[in-house]
């Protein structure tokens, strides 16, 4: 996989957005996989589809690409905040692809965060356009992906360092489960994969995410049984070998290499 931007194709641009985006999709188009399934190349949606960039022809998922220049941060600038919640709602939103690159043109971060990830909780509403912007009252948001659990998280591509390929897959089909639950039923498990995530050590107890029992109680108020739902997910996330259970409320993250 070349990391470097093909930077003849900046020629006759002067916009650097256009010239970014014209970079990085080109980049994509020939150097990136299907995350899902392996499949070489990925193709490319007509211009301006309102959805997706790219999809696999294989397994037919899709793909929208964020791109950057600087180093990778939590906060991803999108598009109009009632088009992207109307997505996530109607579960029609793609994968995302996020790409960061450095001043030498050459991409230094590439990884995808699956659709199944992507939850209302993640989309930041923007202020509306002041009344002397030509889009006087647009409404933008940001996607914040500090709110987003780790394993949500495949790097193609960290820190200029590629990723093995199959370490890569594994890791995308692995949560794949999610998007066969209904909408009540992901957000307890993503809440509690993002308190096993807050917690600092590799290995940690039932009591150590028991802690956050306040903090879910806030969420769901209705619930007066928060112990016994946070039990009932690690026992699910034990299941599909999201994290290991060692016996006597002991558990164990599983590292995938690639977060």
């Amino acid at each position: 996989m070349n990391l470097n931007l093909n930077i003849t194709l900046a020629e006759g641009y002067k916009s650097n957005s256009q010239i970014a985006r014209v970079l990085t999709e080109n980049w994509v188009k020939e150097n990136s996989y299907c995350p899902c399934c392996g499949e070489i190349p990925l193709n490319e949606f007509e211009n301006n589809r309102p959805v997706a960039d790219f999809y696999c022809k294989k397994c037919n998922e899709e793909f929208e690409l964020k791109s950057k220049s600087g180093k990778f941060s939590n906060t991803i600038n999108d598009g109009a905040y009632s088009t992207m919640i109307e997505r996530i709602n109607s579960n029609q939103n793609p994968n995302f692809f996020f790409l960061t690159y450095s001043k030498k043109m050459s991409v230094e971060n590439f990884l995808i965060i699956p659709k199944q990830f992507f939850t209302t909780e993640i989309i930041i509403k923007r202020k509306p356009l002041s009344d002397t912007a030509k889009r006087a009252g647009w409404i933008g948001c940001n996607i914040d992906l500090s709110n987003v659990a780790e394993v949500g998280k495949v790097f193609l591509i960290k820190d200029s360092k590629l990723i093995d390929k199959e370490i890569v897959e594994n890791s995308f089909k692995k949560t794949l489960f999610l998007r066969q639950k209904s909408n009540e039923s992901k957000g307890w498990i993503l809440d509690v994969m993002n308190c096993i995530d807050s917690i600092n050590t590799e290995k940690f107890t039932l009591e150590d995410v028991y802690k956050f029992e306040e903090k879910l109680k806030l969420k769901y108020p209705s619930n007066n049984f928060i112990k016994d739902k946070i039990r009932q997910q690690l026992q699910f996330l034990r299941d599909k070998g999201i994290i290991e259970f060692s016996g006597r409320g002991n558990y164990k993250k599983i590292s995938y290499g690639n977060i």
